[in-house]
């Protein structure tokens, strides 16, 4: 699916407005951060050299107002935390060590550390601060503020197409027929799609007529479309027909996993890239996980490998079959601290109510043996609001 994704155009945002955003460019310090030795602490700037005893109080140096003169033998300038240590001093006696007496401060000796935080510190100029295919979240945003940068240059957005097919889903608020039900996919794909920096765009729903799926697709303007539904073999499953119209290559014809094995990738003749997800809820979700997301990070210049994290099993698992099985998990922690994954006993792929309380994937390959509980499993974690 990966092989003939190319990212998309590069645009430049403010930094409110690239929070999500993924960096298409290298982002480098113009100058060192702090630019100036600067006090770590309230006190007093002074010579170590000069030791214990009185000084005489010559200043004060405050953050962005700092003391223009130079501290020379006994004397002292009262400094405050973020504030530049003044030119000759070279130690900051915290003010519970020392004590005033009108224009003279008592000093004791003068210890390390000194309660200084050098030039330079945090990022010098010239360093590379953040790397190209960094999604853009809050403490990355902050570094590049640190850095004086007030725009980014970021990968453009993905625009997704949604497109659900099936008689038997209307639209949530919609009245259904006694056999139907509310389309719940293309909510979370839509949500996902946002959260993973696309933009979903057109997204609608079509019932199980070829004719009416190829003449919605057609009229599309998008850089991927996401179908929800008819991705099987049945009777009813017209979307790979529909789109064989448009001039469809399958790439992927369906994937050795569970749940969402009829899963499939191709494109149109126009070039637009197409990912078939089966109509299920949980078979659609977990596969966007596991091709929709790379998919998207691939277009935004990111690395699309998924980013697994070890944990231990928190009850036995079953030898598993001959397709991959991506489990639905709740993470927490055990009496000995270590993250442990409890997999859910009902893993039926039209459940919404349980991965709505899922915040993990379990992985197990094909053919894996039994697990008992506390062996350590693969896991992909979910991203969760709380």
């Amino acid at each position: 699916m990966l092989a003939g994704v190319k990212t998309l155009g590069v645009e430049e945002v403010c930094l409110a407005a690239a929070l999500g955003r993924t960096l298409a460019a290298d982002v480098f310090a113009s100058r060192d951060q702090p630019p100036f030795a600067a006090s770590a602490m309230d006190g007093w700037a002074v010579r170590a050299l000069d030791g214990a005893g009185p000084r005489r109080i010559i200043g004060e140096s405050a953050a962005g107002h700092g003391f223009a003169g130079v501290v020379g033998p006994g004397e002292a300038v009262r400094i405050f935390t973020g504030a530049a240590v003044p030119a000759g001093a070279d130690a900051v006696v915290i003010q519970e060590d020392a004590t005033r007496e009108g224009e003279q401060v008592i000093i004791p000796a003068v210890t390390d550390p000194s309660h200084i935080r050098p030039a330079g510190q945090d990022f010098r100029a010239g360093d590379r601060l953040l790397a190209a295919g960094a999604r853009l979240d809050p403490w990355r945003l902050s570094l590049a503020a640190a850095a004086g940068h007030a725009r980014l240059a970021v990968s453009a957005r993905p625009k997704v197409a949604i497109l659900s097919t099936g008689e038997e889903v209307v639209e949530p608020g919609g009245s259904p027929g006694p056999f139907q039900i509310f389309n719940s996919g293309s909510t979370a794909l839509g949500g996902l799609v946002a959260a993973w920096g696309g933009e979903a765009v057109n997204s609608r729903t079509v019932g199980d007529d070829a004719a009416a799926i190829a003449q919605a697709v057609a009229g599309l303007t998008c850089d991927l479309l996401v179908t929800v539904g008819g991705a099987s073999v049945g009777d009813h499953d017209l979307v790979k027909p529909a789109l064989a119209k448009l001039g469809l290559q399958l790439i992927v014809e369906s994937v050795a996993v569970r749940p969402g094995k009829p899963t499939w990738f191709g494109r149109l003749g126009d070039g637009r890239s197409v990912l078939g997800l089966p109509g299920n809820p949980a078979s659609a979700l977990v596969c966007a996980e596991l091709f929709l997301r790379p998919l998207l990070r691939a277009m935004q210049g990111a690395d699309p490998a998924p980013r697994m994290i070890v944990t231990k099993a928190a009850r036995a698992l079953p030898a598993n079959g001959g397709r991959e099985h991506w489990m639905r998990a709740r993470l927490s922690h055990g009496g000995d601290g270590s993250l442990i994954a409890e997999a859910f006993e009902d893993q039926d792929s039209s459940l919404v109510t349980i991965f709505a309380s899922a915040d993990a994937l379990i992985r197990r390959a094909p053919g894996a043996p039994p697990a008992a509980a506390g062996e350590p499993v693969d896991v992909l974690a979910l991203e969760r609001l709380n």
